[in-house]
């Protein structure tokens, strides 16, 4: 594969309207997920995950109808981007789908629920969107219904490389850390480091999140980096970096590739996806980031990096101690 098949061209807006109408979908299945797993701290449990085809909820537990076992099962969706479906699958054996094409939201919405009751799934999830200013409720919305096959395709791919990256960078901490694993709320995918400390409290204000939410996800210190195809404020796919709470400092400090540079607006750093992409070694670009910008702000918050860091991973080699 060629660096430009595995980092492929995002231009924002040519695909702005199928990354409205996806991000929407993401938070359909998203909130199957939350409104049936146990809460894990950080949210954590209600995130996505990249897979070999597109994106993924993993295994979440459901109470198995009568007339089969009775007990607990298991299913999962997926997000097919390659087929072009979300696929339904349950520890039964039984499988729906509901295919990916240009469709109101609302008649999405109504045909993965439909899905999951002829599974004998029971769930009600809340259909107000989160983290997003203004938006319809999932079961009225006839706006976005926007769905580009290649766009999706290519977006995929783009989540694909970047997990790679990150899933290396995850390996060079001993402390607390995140998995590598798509928020559909913020339409993300990101990687977490935490000092050990706890945090101030949370502000909250963001929109379609309650403040408790907020709280509970920033509840201690935490270095954070990720990836998204644009929108908020940036038009532009871009990898970020924020720590919280913010260092004094963090904002002038010095971080790689030149490329990069700090959003005021935003408050985080920012490297263009483009920048990336185009760059001769676009790994390494992005570990350059993704290294600086975690040891400005794990320095100035004077984290215990000796007892937190140690060296990348290897395939096949145990770490030495």
């Amino acid at each position: 594969m060629t660096t430009s098949e595995r980092w492929p061209a995002l231009p924002y807006a040519a695909w702005k309207d199928t990354k409205d109408t996806l991000h929407l979908w993401t938070q359909i299945v998203g909130k199957v997920r939350l409104a049936l797993t146990p809460w894990l701290n950080h949210s954590w449990h209600v995130a996505l995950y990249v897979s070999a085809r597109g994106l993924t909820t993993g295994p979440i537990p459901y109470a198995e109808p009568a007339g089969t076992s009775g007990g607990l099962g298991e299913f999962e969706m997926e997000f097919d981007f390659i087929d072009h479906a979300l696929m339904i699958r349950t520890s039964g054996d039984h499988t729906r789908q509901v295919l990916l094409r240009p469709t109101a939201t609302k008649e999405f919405h109504g045909e993965v629920m439909k899905a999951l009751r002829d599974l004998g799934i029971a769930v009600t999830i809340d259909p107000r969107p989160s983290e997003i200013p203004g938006a319809i409720p999932f079961n009225t919305d006839g706006v976005h219904a926007s769905y580009d096959r290649d766009a999706a395709h290519t977006f995929w791919r783009a989540l694909l490389a970047t997990h790679q990256v990150f899933t290396r960078f995850r390996t060079g901490f001993l402390g607390k850390a995140s998995p590598v694993h798509f928020f559909w709320g913020s339409f993300d995918l990101a990687v977490t480091r935490f000092s050990g400390r706890t945090a101030p409290p949370h502000p909250g204000g963001v929109p379609g999140l309650s403040d408790d939410v907020a709280c509970e996800a920033y509840s201690h210190e935490v270095s954070s980096a990720g990836f998204w195809p644009g929108g908020g404020g940036y038009d532009e796919a871009a990898f970020y970096s924020y720590a919280y709470p913010g260092p004094q400092g963090f904002a002038d400090a010095r971080v790689k590739p030149q490329a990069a540079f700090w959003s005021k607006p935003l408050g985080e750093f920012l490297l263009p996806y483009e920048a990336v992409r185009t760059a001769r070694d676009p790994d390494a670009a992005l570990m350059d980031f993704l290294v600086s910008t975690y040891e400005a702000a794990a320095s100035l918050a004077k984290w215990d990096r000796k007892a937190l860091e140690c060296a990348m991973g290897q395939p096949g080699q145990c770490r030495v101690v």
